[in-house]
């Protein structure tokens, strides 16, 4: 959600770190690139002079000019002040007393999907939780949520009654009865905000008193989420905020702006439409990402969810003995596109920018993994174990079985071959003494 941001703020870092010795002008254009970057990314402008001006006065402060490496002295300033300004977030932790969890937001925010999302990441703490609809005005929401609940191991859906008092009062039976950890109550939705939704919301709130009660938004709709976000502060004490379909072409600045201008904490952000694509905002996190710094943390805990100790301890096994076929490249293909595709993963790893440059020249991206993957399943079981069998008629036909064409199978089985050679050189060598020639070649 922030790639032109991170792009323009990667390229002022690197000029910079070309300049080594700066002087005052330097640092201010750099920050006048900054500023042009925030606007750009979506931030308010009040929000975007400030945070130029706070950083300007720390530099000028610390005497960064002067120091021995300025430009890591300013890149560091420029991280410490985004954290502060995005806010830590306290997670949301279902020890103790059960909780009782109201969403709430503007029609077509992605509430519904989110609640579901939400009973899902406590799902995966082994907590049960029940799943409840007010929106008796939409019929498919309810059933969408009971749709969802379905999917959700240790999920309860309420009953849907005749009105809203009723449901809430039936989830609140049906919560306390089951001995629940969580009650996720989904309420109705407007295309805009009204005295009447309001109301009935704090109707809601009344009678199932809840603790937390959060917002959901759509980041796509850009300097409106704060006004948005603005007004139901105004109605209801809200306790935290989910920023959702940041995974689009959102300039994305709304998240640097909305703790600042509502005071609401952001808890997680939606990436995407399946029930696992949540994640816990974390602002040192996010800002690694944003200053291209990368967060190694969050792509190992990705890979430890979606990959069991099993199947990594055979991995390494197999990378041990030197065994590596094209059913086991396959395997790694997939295993990137169970951690969000190559950008997901990119973004999370330092340098990304220049990472992602590197991918884009040599034309490698999502959809040639996809390519890639087609044509290792067009190929034959004794084909995927030896390569060497890949004569030029049996690449016509596994081209035309894949969709693709010659040249694309030349340039996987050359990509294999790259990696099959480094598998090789890890037996000979073993894996600590690859890592350490791996090293001396950077």
């Amino acid at each position: 959600m922030f790639d032109s941001f991170t792009s323009r703020v990667s390229d002022i870092f690197e000029k910079l770190r070309r300049n080594g010795v700066l002087k005052e002008s330097d640092v201010d254009e750099a920050l006048r690139g900054i500023r042009i970057a925030l606007l750009e990314a979506d931030v308010s402008l009040e929000v975007a002079k400030k945070f130029v001006a706070e950083v300007k006065e720390k530099a000028i402060g610390q005497n960064v000019i002067r120091s021995i490496s300025p430009s890591q002295a300013i890149t560091k300033i420029v991280h410490d002040r985004l954290v502060e300004l995005l806010g830590k977030s306290n997670q949301m932790e279902l020890s103790g007393k059960p909780r009782k969890i109201m969403m709430v937001g503007l029609q077509g925010a992605g509430k519904t999907t989110t609640a579901g999302k939400l009973a899902k990441f406590f799902s995966k703490k082994n907590k049960k939780v029940v799943i409840a609809s007010t929106d008796i005005y939409r019929p498919a929401a309810i059933r969408q949520l009971q749709v969802l609940s379905d999917k959700i191991n240790g999920s309860i859906f309420a009953p849907s009654c005749e009105n809203v008092d009723e449901i809430c009062r039936s989830a609140l039976g049906t919560f306390k009865r089951e001995n629940a950890d969580a009650l996720i109550l989904d309420t109705a939705g407007r295309l805009h905000i009204d005295e009447v939704k309001m109301h009935e919301l704090q109707q809601i709130n009344g009678i199932i008193e809840a603790d937390e009660i959060i917002l959901v938004v759509d980041i796509m709709t850009g300097q409106d989420a704060l006004n948005i976000a603005r007004r139901f502060s105004e109605a209801l004490p809200i306790s935290g905020v989910i920023l959702t379909r940041v995974d689009g072409d959102a300039r994305g600045g709304v998240a640097l702006s909305m703790r600042v201008v509502t005071g609401c904490e952001i808890k997680f952000l939606c990436t995407g439409e399946q029930l696992d694509d949540m994640e816990f905002f974390d602002a040192e996190r996010i800002v690694g990402r944003l200053l291209g710094m990368g967060d190694v943390v969050s792509l190992v805990e990705k890979a430890q969810e979606n990959f069991s100790r099993e199947e990594e301890e055979e991995a390494a096994k197999k990378m041990q003995a030197g065994i590596f076929t094209f059913d086991d490249f396959a395997a790694q293909l997939e295993k990137m596109s169970k951690l969000g595709g190559l950008k997901t993963i990119l973004k999370m790893l330092p340098q990304s920018q220049q990472l992602e440059n590197l991918m884009e020249i040599n034309g490698v991206s999502d959809k040639t993994v996809a390519k890639n993957l087609a044509i290792i399943r067009s190929m034959t079981r004794k084909e995927k174990r030896n390569h060497k069998l890949l004569n030029g008629s049996r690449k016509k036909r596994i081209a035309a079985g894949a969709g693709s064409t010659v040249q694309e199978v030349n340039k996987l089985v050359k990509q294999y071959e790259g990696a099959l050679d480094m598998f090789k050189k890890i037996k000979k060598n073993g894996i600590m003494k690859m890592a350490s020639i791996m090293g001396k070649q950077r």
